[in-house]
């Protein structure tokens, strides 16, 4: 006769990508937290490709503590693919994503647990404070939060990560998305269902160094925006007009200037002036029409979002 399996109340899911200073300090913090719970808890390690000893640090956890399940991805395809690798697998009533850093601190998780038996399906982490980072940084994420919330059509919580707990119910919603350019902050507010928010203060990382420099932020808003709203098509297609507007008021102003005094047509520095402006206004809205058509390539592909080497379930 088979073993049963024992019902799991709530997963944690961790995406982990060369973390292998910080994962057993957050074990500990996270081990520590789970205690306190009532229910069946698991741990679900995502190894998004790591280079260094991060697998070998999650084999040692796996040994060591039964709850713990290790999904290993056949390479590195980024942290949103891995965050829904991870939640692809929980087999908890709920799940928390968090981050392996402890910029997110695992004592927050009691209190999502007890807004989500409180009866919200989505409770998320909002940040007060942003300890560790640069100005340069924080002000980057508060305007790319004020822009993505009055250009997008559907309401993203400002200062919040992927830091939430979501119920089986929302968490059966999101795995229906299967779309390849992931914002998961815009996937979660998508799906819906009563939401609620819960303040702490971020703090800086514990150990190793951050996976996401300039690049990798202006790269990630560029998914959220794209994936969210059109108004950048819009917005090219505004200025479009504005631009052969003013041109057609120019022209007619030359117009009358010849006419009136007789003026000879000169000024061909000004004339290059504007024919390198409305080129260059012309490239930008190709650019613009060029990222949502890329999105469209990759997405009529249809390719899976992610391929497992290994799986090792929790006891």
């Amino acid at each position: 006769m088979s073993a049963v399996t024992p019902p799991v109340r709530l997963s944690i899911v961790v995406p982990a990508f060369n973390e292998q200073e910080v994962l057993p300090e957050f074990h500990r913090r996270l081990s520590a937290v789970l205690a306190q719970l009532e229910g069946g808890c698991e741990i679900v390690y995502v190894n998004d490709g790591s280079r260094d000893n991060t697998l070998a640090v999650l084999h040692e956890l796996r040994r060591n503590d039964p709850r713990v399940a290790l999904v290993d991805l056949s390479r590195n395809f980024g942290k949103e693919i891995a965050l829904t690798a991870g939640l692809d697998h929980a087999r908890g009533e709920a799940a928390v994503a968090i981050d392996a850093d402890l910029q997110d601190p695992p004592e927050l998780i009691p209190e999502l647990v007890k807004q989500w038996n409180e009866g919200y399906d989505v409770v998320y982490a909002k940040r007060t404070e942003r300890d560790g980072e640069t100005w340069l940084k924080k002000l980057t994420a508060k305007l790319f939060y004020r822009v993505i919330k009055r250009v997008s059509h559907v309401a993203i919580p400002e200062d919040s990560g992927d830091f939430r707990l979501l119920s089986r119910r929302a968490l059966d919603a999101l795995k229906q998305l299967r779309e390849q350019h992931r914002f998961m902050k815009g996937l979660f507010a998508w799906i819906g269902y009563p939401q609620k928010a819960v303040l702490y203060r971020r703090d800086a990382r514990f150990a190793g160094v951050t996976k996401w420099n300039y690049w990798k932020l202006w790269t990630l808003a560029l998914e959220g925006i794209t994936s969210f709203t059109t108004a950048p098509l819009k917005i090219a297609t505004y200025v479009g007009v504005a631009a052969a507007l003013l041109a057609f008021l120019f022209a007619l102003f030359i117009v009358y200037k010849t006419l009136v005094f007789g003026d000879p047509v000169r000024g061909y520095p000004s004339l290059t002036v504007i024919v390198l402006f409305l080129g260059g206004i012309q490239l930008v809205a190709l650019g613009v029409i060029g990222e949502y058509l890329g999105r469209m390539f990759t997405e009529t592909k249809n390719r899976p979002l992610y391929l497992v080497k290994d799986l090792y379930p929790s006891e």
